[in-house]
């Protein structure tokens, strides 16, 4: 059995812990909150033992052996940090940190400690996405790369009625490019590597925040085009576009329904339908590396993980987006 602590008390952490739940050899064993009212009331729902308001506490704790981490990005690299230091093995929420700064010290302290560290974006490890990997040979030579993941934000109209919610405060490190952009960047490092380079744009709100935005991004031979949003809807397939077929993807953020529609007219489905929870994937993952003894995942490696974010890094400062993270 391998014992989980869970930072963050939110609808990601209960959907994680259900789909958690189905992966043999997953235990929960301990809740941190910053009030105990709150803790206790997280324990109760999901009949957790161990409940925490202090992180160090927690990070030393012999009842536990890995952490998932869901709080909030800004809180992302301290919080991480904390429990490696521990000795805790550490899966941590997209985007695993405010910016690549923040990043390379996780990586670091997770070298330094011998425990794994692990972005959990789920939707390089889904079965749909390794389609993707296994059948883009069949494409050629590979000319353009497109992404879109647009989803008006249940919280945009609570902003406009002028109620700021957390998604869309600048001082947690939120976005409309770190919620949904990642998603669409990911996969494309992923499956191209770091792009030359960029050029990117977006809507910035009064909050200090991103409500939508896009990028191009430059490889050798090829370009990719990226478009997001918080505040308006799209029902774009993805493409990947080759100069022997074009192959879609019903949604980049969860992968399922594959095609390859050929230059002769052929069309092949390459789909792989799945009832599995999607987030049981990560958690798989994550405790096969712990049990291995490996220290990193071979799809989000770090280094993979390093070059979304300076993807990410790169778009804001074109932005003009600035996190209270960055100047610390």
């Amino acid at each position: 059995m391998i014992r989980f602590g869970i930072i963050g008390t939110n609808w990601i952490t209960e959907q994680f812990i259900e789909a958690a739940r189905t992966v043999e050899g997953f235990t929960l064993t301990a809740v941190y909150s910053r009030t105990q009212e709150q803790a206790d009331m997280f324990a109760a729902k999901h009949n957790i033992p161990f409940t925490f308001t202090n992180l160090t506490d927690m990070a030393a704790s012999d009842e536990l052996d890995a952490v998932y981490i869901a709080s909030p990005t800004s809180f992302h690299a301290e919080q991480a940090m904390i429990c490696m230091r521990g000795g805790k093995h550490v899966l941590c929420e997209k985007p695993a940190a405010s910016n690549a700064r923040e990043l390379a010290q996780m990586i670091e302290t997770s070298e330094k400690h011998d425990v794994v560290f692990m972005e959990a974006l789920k939707s390089t490890l889904l079965p749909g996405f390794q389609a993707v990997v296994d059948n883009l040979p069949k494409l050629g030579t590979i000319r353009r790369y497109f992404a879109s993941y647009c989803q008006y934000s249940s919280r945009y109209d609570a902003y406009k009625n002028g109620q700021v919610l957390n998604a869309f405060k600048p001082e947690f490190s939120n976005g409309a490019l770190m919620d949904l952009g990642v998603y669409c960047i990911y996969p494309m490092v992923v499956l191209f590597g770091a792009p030359k380079e960029i050029a990117a744009n977006g809507i910035m709100l009064e909050s200090g925040v991103d409500g939508q935005g896009g990028l191009i991004a430059k490889y050798e031979g090829m370009n990719a085009t990226i478009m997001y949003s918080k505040i308006s809807n799209s029902s774009l397939l993805a493409e990947i576009q080759g100069e022997e077929g074009t192959m879609t993807i019903d949604s980049i953020n969860i992968p399922k329904h594959i095609q390859i529609r050929y230059r002769d007219g052929r069309v092949e489905d390459l789909s792989r339908p799945d009832d599995r929870p999607t987030m049981s994937y990560e958690a798989e993952q994550f405790m096969k590396l712990i049990r291995t003894g490996e220290r990193q995942s071979p799809v989000n490696t770090h280094a993979n993980s390093l070059a979304v974010m300076n993807v990410l890094d790169e778009a804001r400062r074109q932005q003009g987006l600035v996190f209270p993270a960055d100047l610390k």
